[in-house]
């Protein structure tokens, strides 16, 4: 048995101390932050092949910019993620978002012709018209002939004429895969079944995806993975794990919970008796909301 310390604070205190304290306060969400600190430092810097996920809304907000950060720095080996946050990337990178409310009037605001996310105010012109003319701009220009594209490849040609915000240029310039399993599922899916329309002979090849996810996972000495929220994203990767006895390191953050038995809500525990995650393995799940715990993490994780 360890006592419970005391977290000190002062100016000579470092954010990466404060998380070191953390670990040894005892209690609740913060011990888990300071683990999930620990976990994550040694996942970055560690002989790991570095799994990421994340669900689309955080590209939405300003929690973007992290994810971009942990791209442009190579923190990741592969990526995995949803539609819609390509569609976010894509827009943001020529159009704004903007704060709002989750209290305000939705019939006033489709009226109005603004998209509500949660607090995110979207302007319907800087989502849906402005994905469409992009995505047709690139896919004309790339495959006039068709072809079989794994989403990875689509992702990265997203990321070549997108600028130095977004996550999926990061990915292009720097080649880590972005896989994305429910690749129709959103407004850039929507543009690719379009395409396909007048281009029968172009076809997104997800099966190519697997294959790359599969070589990374067995070819990685030990395998790490940040899982930010849940859904499609986060079952691929801890799906793939067990193939190869589960992750070494586990690292959830999560505003879901376990009691009605959903995926998003699944602890790291429970992956164990899947074989997603080793019984031997570093886990931790964190209890918040991503984009009020992520920023803080990564900053001493990665330069501290």
């Amino acid at each position: 048995m360890e006592p419970v310390k005391d977290i000190a604070l002062g100016k000579d205190v470092s954010l990466s101390g404060i998380f070191r304290q953390m670990k040894f306060s005892g209690g609740f969400t913060g011990k888990d932050l300071g683990d999930a600190y620990e976990m994550l430092r040694d996942l970055i810097r560690g002989d790991y092949g570095r799994i990421l996920t994340f669900t689309a809304d955080i590209i939405s907000t300003g929690t973007r910019g992290v994810i971009a950060q942990l791209i442009k720095e190579k923190a990741f080996d592969l990526v995995i993620t949803t539609c819609g946050a390509l569609d976010h990337d894509v827009a943001r990178s020529f159009a704004e978002y903007y704060h709002g409310s989750f209290f305000e009037d939705d019939v006033k605001l489709r009226k109005k012709g603004i998209h509500r996310l949660g607090n995110v105010f979207i302007p319907i012109e800087n989502y849906g018209p402005l994905i469409e003319k992009k995505v047709q701009d690139i896919l004309s220009r790339k495959y006039p002939q068709g072809g079989r594209v794994p989403s990875y490849q689509i992702s990265w040609d997203l990321g070549e004429v997108l600028n130095e915000s977004s996550f999926l240029y990061w990915a292009y310039r720097n080649r880590i895969p972005v896989v994305v399993p429910g690749i129709t599922d959103g407004a850039v899916g929507y543009q690719l079944w379009i395409y396909r329309q007048a281009h029968p002979d172009f076809v997104i090849d997800v099966l190519q995806d697997e294959t790359l996810v599969s070589d990374f996972v067995y070819e990685s000495k030990r395998l790490g993975a940040l899982i930010l929220g849940g859904g499609i994203s986060k079952h691929h990767a801890i799906w793939w794990s067990q193939f190869r006895e589960g992750l070494d390191v586990a690292i959830y953050i999560t505003s879901a919970y376990e009691y009605d038995g959903s995926l998003s809500g699944a602890l790291t525990r429970e992956a164990i008796s899947w074989g997603k995650v080793k019984p031997r393995g570093r886990h931790v799940t964190v209890h918040g909301d991503v984009t009020a715990l992520l920023p803080f993490l990564v900053q001493a994780a990665l330069y501290e």
